[in-house]
């Protein structure tokens, strides 16, 4: 469908929905959520000249002496939202940010992604992505986090409250057109997860960001909380964003696989190349695909996630695995990314982790060895050559800082607003006194 196709969908739409406010959607580069109202009155016209706004009120976007910003409405995400309550109908349209030439802005996380996606489909290569999304429910937004359950993997019992929160949140993503594979009860106490149809990065990333507002406003509606941070409570497993990755070409067809001759894993040449850059870059990366303090408490030894940059098939510490598919299903042939968590920016984790298995693809890297860390220690790994992913926020800030690949993938804007926002944000935790300290020093040594 054109684009003058999708405009007049969208003008049909509203008059026969009787819609009388759109909703443009964008983030931040943080990959927090915004957005401002028009009457439907203005879409038209949005189309054609953009909306202006203040660009300076985005974190991370420009100063205030520069602040002038265009909205561009992108009519093929043109969805309408459900009704909560006796709520007037609405509708909600992803932007993209240009500035006021209407060059795109090089702060925008959705225009990141599309440069990215641009220049590896002008080689020949379509990124699909299916994500797989884990989060908390709690009862209650007080100091002390409540769990509504204490069930495990797959459970289903008379207490699991979850259970209608998940269909409710499938029900409304799937009137807003973001297909859902399936969900379910994850590990921890009230931990689930829901994992998203495959789609093009792009498409991909506005649906993520879609899943999260809508788990929000279905437990927001429920007198629950829906939180995506990686490590809410000790003791408990994480939460992690799975991304599953695979390219495919113009014509459709799978690149990632080839027979089982040709490599144990099914995977192709290509295939093999873009996971060995997926390994190389993984240090410089982790910026984005966990990028608070918090992402690093999830990354600890003794869980079921990645601390090396290793791949395997049925190791799922790795952090990159190969799942298997089923006979005869070779469009299925994927890779799974098990490292990113909730908090990361879809737009940035996909344009900077498509970027790296480019990058492997262009240097021809080779795949090393499938390594199971499994009962290792670290010197032993070490002395392997493996690489040890980043422990800390900090540590991830140093290969963030001095990654020039990251640089020329992401642009000078980005990086330079990521650096100093979590240089910051490091610095404030360091001085942060915790309950931990409290209890083991408060009293004396």
């Amino acid at each position: 469908m054109g684009n003058d196709m999708n405009i007049d969908f969208v003008m049909r739409t509203i008059e026969e929905r009787d819609i009388r406010f759109v909703r443009l959607w964008f983030t931040d580069v943080l990959g927090n959520l915004k957005a401002f109202s028009i009457a439907s009155e203005e879409i038209e016209k949005a189309f054609e000249e953009g909306i202006g706004f203040d660009g300076s009120a985005v974190e991370g976007f420009v100063a205030a002496e520069e602040s002038d910003m265009l909205a561009f409405p992108d009519p093929t995400t043109f969805q309408i939202v459900p009704r909560m309550g006796n709520q007037e109908p609405t509708a909600r349209i992803f932007c993209d940010i240009k500035t006021p030439s209407r060059e795109p802005f090089d702060g925008d996380p959705r225009g990141c992604l599309e440069r990215v996606f641009r220049a590896a489909e002008d080689k020949g290569y379509v990124l699909n992505v299916g994500p797989k999304i884990e989060y908390f429910y709690f009862k209650d937004k007080g100091p002390e986090l409540k769990p509504l359950d204490d069930s495990s993997y797959f459970d289903l019992t008379a207490f699991d409250a979850a259970t209608d929160l998940r269909h409710q949140t499938i029900l409304a993503l799937e009137r807003m057109s973001v297909p859902v594979t399936y969900s379910y009860h994850a590990n921890a106490h009230s931990q689930n997860a829901v994992e998203l149809r495959y789609a093009d990065a792009r498409t991909c990333a506005d649906n993520i960001i879609t899943a999260r507002m809508a788990i929000r406003q279905v437990a927001f509606a429920n007198n629950m909380v829906a939180s995506f941070m990686p490590k809410p409570m000790s003791n408990v497993p994480g939460s992690g964003m799975f991304l599953y990755q695979s390219l495919f070409d113009r014509e459709g067809n799978n690149l990632f696989w080839a027979p089982k001759e040709h490599h144990p894993a099914h995977l192709s040449d290509l295939a093999q190349h873009y996971v060995a850059g997926l390994l190389k870059y993984a240090p410089d990366y982790t910026l984005i695909t966990n990028p608070t303090v918090n992402s690093y408490k999830r990354l600890v030894t003794n869980s079921v996630v990645p601390l090396y940059a290793t791949w395997g098939r049925k190791d799922r510490t790795a952090l990159v695995r190969v799942p298997t598919h089923k006979p005869g299903k070779h469009q299925s042939t994927r890779v799974e990314l098990r490292q990113a968590d909730p908090t990361a920016n879809p737009y940035l984790a996909f344009a900077i982790t498509l970027a790296a298995g480019i990058r492997g693809i262009e240097e021809g890297l080779e795949l090393p060895d499938e390594i199971t860390t499994v009962g290792m220690t670290d010197s032993q790994i070490r002395a392997l050559g493996i690489e040890r992913l980043p422990r800390s926020l900090g540590r991830a800030i140093e290969r963030f800082e001095g990654s020039t690949f990251v640089r020329e993938a992401l642009g000078d804007h980005v990086c330079d607003y990521l650096l100093d926002v979590k240089h910051r944000e490091w610095h404030d935790f360091r001085g942060a006194v915790t309950d931990w300290e409290r209890e083991r020093y408060y009293a004396g040594v």
